[in-house]
């Protein structure tokens, strides 16, 4: 299979922790409810191509993401390895006690950057959704676990337009206040270009949110993504998100489409001789494979290009 020819490049990080997101935030956004024994599979095939991060689903009540209301049956089915994370997003309370009944070590919980999506997607405005988070956090660390924060339309909203800087640094702040070890910066709906990126990066760090606490997540609506992510890897960030075979989108924002590919993201970490214990092959074969599971092309550009 081809590589890219390797040739470094001065102020990126040596390696890269790839969060992947296709089992829960790529497959809650298909149409048809794929099998619990198909995504148990796909996150096995995940695991063997070297991922180590892999978030596996969502104890979100199924009346809102019927996709993932198999979830603990998933998890019944996998061994995980030693050595790997497999965090789940964990709405409120309610889907707390559902995750610690399977197990889950580690959770992650989605707050809104605006006042229109916290409407749309957490039934909240900006300052009460937190009263929803908190409880859920504080509980989850007594438990001993690990908890991400996850935040919505760093960006953009599709309704509002613009979002302030300032307005995304106050959200991602109080969820690191409570307790998160990791912000992951979402732009939802894919508009984001690389001077927002430093930008907010840089607001973050002035706030006293170092850049080892922040983590990437974005769309690639107008085909930015690996643009932005490049941006954070020179600004110091090490951790990004991605799906394979691009799958996702946002089910509360129609314009989001699919999150970054994995694969892409591989072809240009490997070319900049980034590790990450990845094996773009196996990926491939991963993404082809789930592919024809679902009954549709893989958006993956590099998946398009080698597997073709």
């Amino acid at each position: 299979m081809r590589e890219p020819q390797l040739v470094k490049a001065d102020g990126l990080p040596d390696r890269v922790t790839i969060y992947e997101v296709g089992p829960r935030d790529g497959l809650q956004n298909e149409s048809a409810i794929v099998d619990v024994a198909v995504k148990a599979e796909f996150i096995r095939r995940l695991l063997d191509a070297g991922l180590t991060t892999v978030e596996t689903t969502s104890f979100v009540h199924p009346k809102w993401v019927p996709q993932l209301a198999d979830a603990a049956e998933l998890l019944d089915q996998l061994e995980l390895p030693a050595g790997v994370r497999a965090p789940v997003l964990v709405p409120n309370e309610r889907g707390l006690d559902r995750a610690l009944a399977a197990g889950v070590r580690e959770i992650a919980i989605f707050a809104s950057a605006t006042e229109t999506f916290a409407a749309k997607n957490l039934n909240s405005t900006l300052d009460d959704q937190f009263a929803m988070f908190t409880p859920t956090i504080q509980r989850a660390l007594a438990e001993g676990l690990s908890v991400r924060g996850y935040v919505s339309m760093c960006y953009g909203d599709p309704w509002k337009g613009d979002v302030p800087i300032d307005q995304v640094v106050k959200v991602g702040a109080r969820l690191v206040d409570l307790g998160c070890h990791e912000l992951s910066l979402g732009d939802t709906i894919g508009v984001a270009t690389p001077g927002q990126v430093g930008a907010l990066i840089a607001a973050f760090g002035a706030a006293g949110v170092g850049v080892d606490k922040l983590a990437v997540h974005f769309h690639d609506t107008y085909g930015q993504a690996l643009a932005n992510t490049l941006t954070a890897l020179r600004d110091g960030v090490t951790t990004v998100d991605s799906s394979a075979g691009g799958l996702g989108g946002c089910p509360y924002a129609e314009s989001a489409t699919g999150n970054l590919a994995t694969e892409d993201l591989l072809w240009q970490l490997n070319g900049l001789g980034i590790e990450t214990g990845v094996d773009l092959e196996k990926l491939v074969s991963t993404s082809t494979w789930m592919a024809e599971q679902l009954g549709k092309p893989s958006a993956s550009r590099v998946v398009q290009a080698l597997a073709g």
